[in-house]
């Protein structure tokens, strides 16, 4: 692997190598495709934990797909928290949901693992794949659209302008995508008016396995179980705070110090952990439902957040990047071995139409669950509640919310099955 090795021309171009881009890099490792991936930043395989280190929450259906590239076992070997339980409130309310993996015969809903470990395995694995080339540290500048048999790609590689070409050129480089800027595909945007302020908690009380999804006024507010770190008093302990504030609030809670901080959060949560103890640095980002309006062209492919960007409530953004990883992967690897163009529009909206039905219902879900839980109508909240208590018991209801939590939607690619491409 290498960015000087061989020609610049290649089968598959993926600008962004994040999470996203990096995990469709290693599904198509060892395929009949020369791969490359441009990234800006370098990569780094050797950061150490920290209590301040983001998380991102992994579905079961997730799992299978890293398992399917022989790739969780490293993770889990780094350290994973799994989430066992997940309890639905809504504040000031009686409505409360609980949902118990063993109901649904899997050992967990999902896992909560820290961004290092994700990027630390992906980084250890591109390496050893023969057929990627890890372009980086690269700029996409432009490229030419999507006509004949391939498209030119100029970038900035250390410096220094270079001109590449690919038959597919697959967009992973985040919400505010440069491809999908420089290829003029407008986006449906909803801008919520909601922070979501990212921090990491200790807790009184162990978290159990726990995943808590509490609904306020001024949106909702998680707490996830995370990977224990530092001393042995708070192991089980150790918490993935997602709340949500309105933006007219965000600076002002930011703003508070550590004490007045925890009580904020305490009187929004409740003690169902008994009180916070510890709370780490807060981070927050504006919080927008974006879609792109348009998934492929010709010799273009867009996944993850540069198609979709979501409300982190039920914590599905990466999940449903990573399934628009595992459906390419295979659509393309389908169309190399029945000796198709991979690049072609007619490969590439099997992808497309694959996909449409998740993204909408995800959409969909997200947003739904947004506007009816950050709203105090009395008789919408009557509602709700009587929905949250039907949940809990009725089974159809909480097994078909279990399927969407764990990722099973739709028609899942062989990696979502735990198949090899």
């Amino acid at each position: 692997m290498g960015a000087e090795s061989g020609s610049d021309s290649y089968d598959v171009l993926i600008a962004g190598g994040g999470l996203v881009g990096a995990s469709l890099a290693c599904a198509l490792g060892n395929q009949a495709l020369r791969v490359g991936v441009i990234e800006a930043r370098p990569l780094k395989s050797d950061l150490q934990p920290s209590f301040d280190a983001r998380s991102v929450a992994l579905a079961w259906g997730s799992r299978r797909v890293f398992e399917a590239m022989d790739l969780w076992a490293d993770m889990a070997a780094l350290g994973v928290a799994p989430i066992e339980h997940i309890h639905v409130s809504d504040r000031g309310r009686p409505g409360v949901a609980h949902l118990d993996c063993a109901q649904q015969g899997v050992e967990a809903f999902g896992y909560v693992l820290e961004n290092r470990v994700l990027g630390q395995v992906l980084g250890a694995a591109l390496p050893r794949y023969d057929n990627i080339d890890f372009i980086c540290p690269a700029t996409l500048a432009e490229f030419d659209g999507a006509g004949g048999a391939a498209v030119k790609v100029a970038i900035n590689h250390d410096g220094e302008p270079r001109e590449l070409s690919t038959r597919l050129l697959v967009a992973a480089d985040g919400g505010d995508s440069m491809v999908r800027t420089l290829a003029d595909i407008g986006t449906v945007n909803i801008d919520y008016g909601q922070s979501a302020i990212i921090a990491n908690v200790v807790s009184a009380r162990p978290h159990r396995n726990t995943a808590y999804e509490r609904f306020t006024g001024s949106g909702p507010l998680a707490v996830l179980p995370a990977c224990d770190h530092g001393s042995a008093q708070e192991a089980g302990r150790r918490c993935a705070l997602v709340w949500t504030v309105r933006n007219s609030q965000c600076d002002e809670v930011l703003a508070l110090d550590d004490a007045a901080f925890i009580n904020r959060l305490q009187q929004r949560f409740g003690d169902r952990l008994g009180g916070f103890t510890r709370v780490g640095e807060r981070h927050a980002y504006p919080l927008s439902l974006r879609h792109a309006r348009e998934h492929v062209r010709p010799r273009l492919a867009v996944v993850g957040n540069a198609a979709h960007t979501l409300h982190p409530v039920a914590g599905q953004g990466f999940n449903l990047g990573l399934r628009d990883v595992a459906v390419l992967a295979q659509v393309v690897s389908d169309a190399v071995r029945a000796g198709q163009d991979p690049g072609s529009l007619q490969v590439l909206k099997q992808y497309a139409n694959w996909r449409r039905r998740d993204h909408l219902q995800v959409s969909a879900f997200t947003d739904g669950l947004v506007r009816v839980f950050s709203n105090d109508s009395l008789p919408l909240a009557v509602a709700r509640n009587l929905g949250l208590l039907a949940l809990d018991i009725v089974p159809p209801l909480k097994g078909l919310l279990a399927r969407h939590a764990m990722g099973f939607v739709g028609k899942l690619p062989r990696l979502a099955r735990g198949l090899p491409l």
